[in-house]
């Protein structure tokens, strides 16, 4: 089965607010920001960091089959809900051989673009958002759907117009355009 791999480029920064993001199973460090293995560089693109993820090789197979390399690298700033691989891998046996034959393009676009909120939220502002918000802060992603962030503990969860549910298991990783937290679920469009 072929693995969608989106490669976004993260590197993470830990501010006030990460270790209560998911930060604390994390391999990264302040003087040495990991992602999948890789150090990831607030000075490139998210692009030009994922690709260097060993958890992202699906999102970043993803983002070249949908044709939205050129989005992703170019100013932004974007707000990234990254899945990795173990999130495309729990998906239903063929979803993604699927999504990535080319007369799916379409859906595959839909599904990447709601993963992605025009602007840079970081882990402060999300939290911000989700206690303005009375405990819950909708987010409006580039596809034109929703996503819901609430707190559960110390845990930041998305969650998508099916009612799916993700972690962010890293926060807070700084690209050159913007922001990406990492998930550990694939967000679904309604």
């Amino acid at each position: 089965m072929k693995k969608l791999v989106i490669a976004i480029g993260v590197s993470v920064v830990l501010g006030a607010c990460a270790g209560s993001m998911g930060m604390s199973g994390s391999n990264a460090t302040a003087s040495n920001p990991m992602v999948g293995g890789a150090a990831m560089l607030p000075t490139k693109d998210i692009v030009d960091n994922a690709v260097n993820s060993k958890d992202h090789t699906t999102l970043v197979a993803a983002v070249k089959a949908a044709d939205l390399v050129g989005t992703l690298k170019s100013p932004g700033p974007f707000t990234v809900f990254a899945p990795t691989n173990a999130a495309f891998s729990a998906l239903p046996a063929g979803t993604v051989d699927t999504l990535l034959k080319p007369e799916n393009k379409p859906t595959l676009t839909k599904v990447l673009t709601y993963h992605v909120v025009p602007g840079k939220m970081d882990g402060a502002a999300l939290m911000s958002a989700i206690k303005a918000g009375g405990g819950k802060a909708t987010l409006k992603t580039a596809s034109g759907g929703t996503l819901t962030a609430t707190m559960s503990g110390s845990n930041v969860m998305v969650s998508d117009a099916k009612g799916g549910l993700a972690t962010v298991t890293i926060a807070n990783v700084y690209q050159s355009n913007g922001v990406i937290h990492v998930v550990d679920k694939v967000l679904l469009p309604g």
